[in-house]
């Protein structure tokens, strides 16, 4: 392929989510690029290696696409992760994603990935998103012989989310699917724990919101009408914990906050800032802008440990439950059944501390619930960071999917850690694999709500429901 087929047409295909009475919001830019994919400079990473195209798709949403001049025939659709809080589709989004994973280019794959329609939470939205831009390309340029996704993040529920929504239709068009570092324990109980961490924050610090400022319940994030930044919420977390100041320089009133808040949520220090602004700016937007001010949250009956008094935690911590509703919507959107049917490849750091690890034993339990864990093979490496991971791992784990899809030889941990070395050696970024690693189950990092079933059976019965029940889903 050397020149574009022809002009993009308005992408209103994909999947339409359903809106539960009250949740439609304004609805999506639907203004379309009407010169389709239009060429432009590649980033540094890419140079002249690919030809680079970006345009907008029939939604709003604004996309980047990369054919190498080596094409090797084959597609990585890339679901970014998040999300972005934006009102609109940022252009600039996928072009850095492009030069993030610039490493799959130069392994000979194109690259396509979708800034989505809109900032802001929606996984069946950004999937419908990813599928249309699969589409867009195949119009645009050609089918490739196969298809990947690759999610990253929240991105990872994203990909996954496409694979179980567009996978067991006929043409399958996706033929597997890399998942890193993902937030695959759904939005249900993916974040349980920003849920802890918002209430023990509130009983230690009593700054968010201070007694003097009008209240609100804690699972809503922030007032809709709030003018607070992230730079005001880190200006709090400092004047209660010291963090970011050198131990010696907090008082003892910090030293002791942060050590209860650190014990009792399990999160690291180094994301604590990070996890509390999701629990502020993103629980705004899931329960504001998508689920009309209903709560999806509940702590009701969880038992919190590890602080210096928990007895008086226990007592005094800001208790909630859940409007059923809002928790069956947002289980629709991001929850996963397991239900898939292509090889399943992930890639996750051991001490990832956003996205902790413990999401992938979540994520294999939903598989195994669903009798289809046979299509999964997840491995794990030695870093501590979320964001990224070595380049290496990432052009050996595509090739490790590749090979499954192609030949039908289904790796291993052992053998995906055994052919690394061999890309680390183009890369040199390193190879850091631990093939004997188990992660922990997810009860055993994120404390688990009293009354729930077993999740695979919860999932189950959740299906079943989301069939009967009409108007189920987030706002797109």
């Amino acid at each position: 392929m050397s020149h574009l087929r022809g002009h993009a047409a308005v992408l209103a295909g994909g999947m339409a989510v359903v809106l539960t009475a009250g949740l439609a919001g304004p609805a999506p830019a639907t203004t379309a690029d009407p010169g389709g994919p239009r060429p432009t400079e590649c980033p540094e990473s890419v140079g002249t290696k690919a030809a680079c195209y970006t345009g907008r798709d029939g939604n709003g949403a604004y996309y980047t696409i990369a054919v190498p001049r080596n094409w090797n025939g084959s597609l990585v659709l890339h679901a970014h992760g998040g999300p972005d809080l934006g009102a609109r589709s940022d252009p600039q989004r996928s072009m850095d994603d492009l030069d993030r994973w610039s490493v799959m280019v130069a392994e000979g794959y194109a690259w396509a990935g979708s800034s989505y329609r809109r900032g802001g939470y929606g996984t069946r939205m950004a999937a419908a998103d990813t599928e249309n831009l699969r589409k867009l390309f195949v119009r645009e340029f050609k089918k490739p012989r196969k298809t990947y996704v690759h999610g990253q993040s929240w991105g990872g529920d994203v990909a996954a989310k496409a694979v179980e929504t567009y996978g067991s239709r006929g043409g399958r068009p996706y033929d597997g699917a890399l998942l890193t570092n993902g937030v695959l324990g759904g939005g249900s109980r993916g974040y349980d724990y920003r849920v802890d961490l918002r209430v023990v924050y509130q009983y230690y610090c009593q700054n968010h919101p201070r007694p003097s400022e009008p209240q609100y319940p804690l699972w809503s994030g922030l007032p809709k009408d709030s003018t607070m930044t992230g730079a005001d919420l880190e200006a709090r977390l400092q004047e209660c914990t010291g963090l970011g100041a050198a131990p010696a320089d907090r008082t003892a009133r910090q030293e002791r906050n942060l050590d209860d808040i650190l014990a009792v949520t399990r999160i690291p220090e180094r994301s604590l800032a990070s996890h509390l602004k999701f629990a502020t700016f993103t629980f705004r937007d899931i329960v504001d802008k998508r689920l009309g001010g209903r709560n999806p949250f509940s702590n009701k009956g969880v038992r919190y440990t590890g602080s210096h008094d928990d007895k008086a935690l226990n007592a005094g911590v800001r208790r909630f439950s859940a409007d059923p509703d809002a928790a069956r919507d947002l289980s629709y959107d991001s929850d996963l059944t397991g239900k898939v049917t292509i090889p399943v490849l992930t890639l996750h750091a051991i001490d990832d501390p956003t996205a902790f690890v413990e999401h992938e034993a979540a994520y294999r339990a939903s598989l195994r619930g669903a009798g289809r864990d046979r299509h999964l093979v997840q491995t794990f490496t030695r870093e501590d960071e979320h964001s990224g991971l070595s380049a290496a791992e990432y052009a050996n784990s595509l090739a490790a999917l590749d090979t499954w899809v192609r030949k039908g030889r289904k790796p291993t941990p052992a053998s995906v850690a055994a052919s690394c070395p061999a890309f680390d050696a183009t890369y040199g970024t390193g190879c850091f694999y631990d093939p004997r690693f188990v992660p922990g189950e997810y009860a055993s990092r994120v404390r688990a709500r009293p009354g729930g079933h077993s999740w695979p059976a919860m999932t189950a019965a959740r299906e079943r429901s989301w069939g009967r029940i009409p108007g189920v889903g987030i706002a797109p």
